[in-house]
């Protein structure tokens, strides 16, 4: 289990237990990589290789869940932090709270104006409370949103160091796919996208949850196939 006092000896602050804005600032700065490279046409058919699709079909699933690219305006990678993921985590202990809540919802960008993006802020504040691992599994990362409570199926070592990962590049993000892919065998599903949104239901559902419908995500992945 992962201590505030373990993660702010990771991120280079000082280790004394007690998150306050000096951590903070050390968070926002570790994971901050403005030179980080971007996916290739390469990385992409590689992988697209590996798990058996096409060069579109996983085009297609990025531009779906991140606009194409896996890091923010301030060069950290891009996160949603779900509330509802760390209430169930921690059993309810912190509720109600911004970063805690029975339901989902919440996505705000920067509803304080603080110039930080909400789902950091969310993070931090979860950090604060001592559940730190809850924490980093509660946010999903990169540029294809693998949430970081599958960090031990996917084989990291901790859910911080899952987080960790994706600050190197994002071809890291693609390496986190492909292990999802691989784990919960969603190979199959992957390569039957087409322009057709019935053919991306089976991948919809299983990748982005049962409320895929309301979120068009079978759509979406249809009119990527299509362009």
């Amino acid at each position: 289990m992962t201590s505030i006092a373990d993660l702010q000896a990771r991120i280079g602050a000082k280790p004394d237990g007690d998150w306050g804005p000096k951590s903070k600032a050390a968070l926002l700065t570790r994971f901050a990589n403005r030179t980080a490279p971007a996916i290739t046409a390469a990385d992409v058919a590689a992988m697209a290789k590996r798990l058996g699709c096409s060069y579109r079909q996983l085009d297609a699933v990025r531009t779906v869940e991140s606009a194409g690219k896996g890091f923010d305006g301030d060069g950290r990678p891009k996160i949603l932090f779900e509330r509802h993921k760390f209430h169930r985590f921690t059993a309810g202990k912190f509720s109600p709270a911004p970063f805690s809540q029975s339901a989902a919802g919440g996505y705000t960008i920067d509803a304080d104006r603080n110039g930080v993006n909400d789902n950091w802020d969310k993070l931090s504040a979860a950090i604060a409370t001592g559940a730190v691992d809850g924490a980093f599994m509660s946010a999903s990362w990169g540029a294809f949103q693998i949430m970081g409570e599958w960090w031990d199926e996917l084989d990291y070592a901790s859910p911080l160091d899952m987080a960790l990962g994706c600050v190197a590049s994002e071809a890291a993000h693609l390496e986190m796919l492909g292990r999802y892919i691989e784990h919960f065998r969603l190979n199959s599903a992957l390569a039957a996208l087409t322009s057709n949104p019935v053919t991306c239901r089976a991948f919809a559902a299983a990748y982005n949850g049962p409320g895929y419908r309301a979120n068009r995500y079978d759509e979406k992945l249809a009119e990527r196939m299509a362009g």
